[in-house]
C-alpha cells in the first residue's frame, strides 16, 4: 500500500471521504494535490498533509469548468512532474424530490457536478497519466449507482452514469496502463450527508441502524478502499463498482 514517491490529486478533497482520502494518502508517501471549490477548507487539507510529513498543493477550482479540470492536472504536473493516481470525488446529493417535481435547472446542477465533472477530471487526468507510463482512477459512484432509491432521481441517475463511465473508460485504457474504478459507498457519516438531514442527530441514527450492520459508515472507512483500487495490491482489477455499503447491495 506504499505511495512513496507517487503523485496523486483528489477532487472534493476539502472534506469528508475526499479528505480522509487525502491523509491516507499522504500517510503511505503520496504527494497529494488537492482540489475543491472552498478555498478555506481547502487549503486547511493541504495543512492537513504537511502535519503529516507530506507534500500537498492545494487547488481551488470547480470540476464542473473544463479549464479548471484541465488546470488542475498541469498545476500537478508542474509542480511534480507527472500523474499517477485519481480519485474523483468531488459530488452533492442534490435536494429531495419526486422525479416529476424535480426542477430543470436542480436537474442539471446535480447531473453537472456528479457525471459531467468526473467525466471532465478523467478528460484531463488520463493524458497525463499517459505520459507518466499509466496510473489508476478511482471515481465515487454510491450505492444509489447500484439500485434504484426514491426522492433523489438526479443523484441516482448521476451516480449510475459515473460507473458506466468507469466501465468504458477502464476497457479503453486497460492496455495502456491505466486502471479505472468506482466505489459506491453506502451512508457515510459526512458534512454532505449532515446538511442533508439538517443535522439532526436522531435522523442520523435511524439512518445508521437501517443499514444491515446496524451503523453509518466513516468517511476513512471509504477512503480506505479508494486507496486499496489505486496501490499496486489491486493491480488486477479494473472496471469494477466496489460496494463498500455495510451489506445494503446485499438486501
Amino acid at each position: 500500500m506504499s505511495f512513496e514517491g507517487a503523485v496523486a490529486l483528489v477532487t472534493g478533497g476539502a472534506s469528508g471521504i475526499g479528505l480522509a482520502a487525502v491523509e491516507l494518502l499522504a500517510q503511505q508517501g503520496a504527494k497529494v494535490a488537492v482540489v475543491d471549490v472552498q478555498a478555506v477548507a481547502t487549503e486547511a487539507a493541504a495543512e492537513r498533509v504537511r502535519e503529516l510529513g507530506g507534500e500537498a498543493l492545494p487547488i481551488v477550482g470547480s470540476v464542473t469548468d473544463p479549464d479548471a479540470t484541465k488546470d488542475m492536472v498541469e498545476q500537478t504536473v508542474a509542480r511534480w512532474g507527472r500523474l499517477d493516481a485519481a480519485i474523483n470525488n468531488a459530488g452533492t446529493s442534490g435536494t429531495h424530490a419526486l422525479t416529476a417535481d424535480v426542477e430543470w435547472d436542480e436537474w442539471r446542477r446535480v447531473i453537472d457536478l456528479n457525471l459531467h465533472g468526473v467525466f471532465l477530471s478523467m478528460k484531463a487526468e488520463i493524458p497525463a497519466m499517459l505520459a507518466s507510463g499509466g496510473g489508476a482512477i478511482v471515481n465515487t459512484s454510491s450505492g444509489a449507482g447500484l439500485m434504484g432509491f426514491p426522492g433523489l432521481p438526479a443523484y441516482v441517475a448521476s451516480k449510475h452514469g459515473v460507473i458506466g463511465l468507469t466501465k468504458a473508460a477502464a476497457l479503453e485504457y486497460g492496455r495502456k496502463g491505466i486502471r479505472v474504478n468506482a466505489v459506491c459507498p453506502g451512508t457515510v457519516r459526512t458534512p454532505m450527508l449532515e446538511a442533508f438531514t439538517g443535522h439532526n442527530e436522531d435522523a442520523l441514527q435511524a439512518m445508521g441502524k437501517m443499514m444491515p450492520v446496524g451503523r453509518l459508515a466513516t468517511p476513512t472507512e471509504i477512503a480506505e478502499s479508494m486507496v486499496w483500487l489505486l496501490s499496486p495490491a489491486a493491480s488486477y482489477v479494473t472496471g469494477h463498482a466496489m460496494a463498500v455499503d455495510g451489506g445494503a447491495a446485499a438486501q
